[in-house]
């Protein structure tokens, strides 16, 4: 059978039925809704969403913003922030990845934009930087623990960069378990579901503080990752979904 290709793009006239591509499987769930939702406000913004499709089943996607409304703690004023970019199952290895890459970056262009940036990790929830190095980004920052910030320019201008003050915005949320989170991604709802028992189960008082918009994201998250935080005494435990039994070792460690 001979392999067909295509690219849509989703927008607010079409999210409702085309989805975002994460969480397809589940859309009556609260972290589903949740996302349409932050999407939906997000279009205005200039938020892309493109989704690659093979013989008419979606294989991978791309979503990205102006630095100036990116849901990171970077500062990316005039480039395009990648927030996330994903091929699975039968999609990988074809290309796939480079052609979100460019669709992005021929945006990018047309709009008259420095460049593109992507924050990634070698943990969890973020790609690896290997796809964009492949493609001629650079690595021009980094930030605990594991992020590396990169971009690919088209000009002279100057580069983004990462806040320098972690320690300060970790210290912002004081004592106990602070979970600061976003709906920019649908699988955040159940992890903090999890370790909010977890934490009552240990007897950890614990409250989850709701990022608003990505002013308060770039300013106050204790991770680049910006949009889930799990925070404990000032220390960051984790940005993203961890193992039951790993989760509570670093509760007892940080108590």
């Amino acid at each position: 059978m001979p392999i067909e290709t295509e690219i849509i793009e989703v927008d607010e006239t079409n999210v409702s039925q085309q989805g975002f591509f994460c969480y397809k499987s589940k859309p009556k769930a609260d972290g589903y809704s949740r996302k349409l939702t932050w999407l939906k406000n997000r279009f205005s913004e200039g938020m892309k969403i493109k989704i690659v499709y093979e013989n008419g089943r979606s294989v991978g996607f791309i979503e990205y913003i102006p630095g100036e409304s990116a849901w990171r703690a970077v500062n990316a004023d005039d480039y395009l922030v990648i927030h996330c970019i994903w091929v699975v199952g039968r999609g990988k290895k074809k290309g796939y990845g480079s052609r979100l890459l460019n669709e992005c970056l021929e945006d990018a262009r047309k709009s008259n934009k420095h460049g593109v940036a992507m924050v990634t990790s070698s943990g969890n929830w973020l790609a690896d930087k290997k796809l964009l190095v492949n493609n001629g980004f650079e690595v021009v920052g980094h930030a605990p623990p594991s992020f590396d910030l990169l971009v690919k320019k088209f000009d002279d201008a100057p580069p983004p960069s990462f806040p320098a003050n972690w320690e300060e915005r970790l210290a912002y949320y004081g004592s106990g378990l602070i979970i600061v989170r976003s709906d920019q991604c649908p699988y955040i709802d159940d992890d903090v579901i999890r370790t909010l028992k977890i934490a009552e189960s240990m007897g950890i008082p614990a409250q989850v503080i709701e990022l608003q918009d990505s002013k308060e994201v770039q300013d106050f998250s204790p991770s680049a990752y910006g949009v889930y935080n799990i925070v404990l005494n000032g220390k960051l435990l984790s940005y993203h979904y961890e193992i039951e039994k790993k989760l509570r070792k670093l509760m007892e460690e940080h108590q």
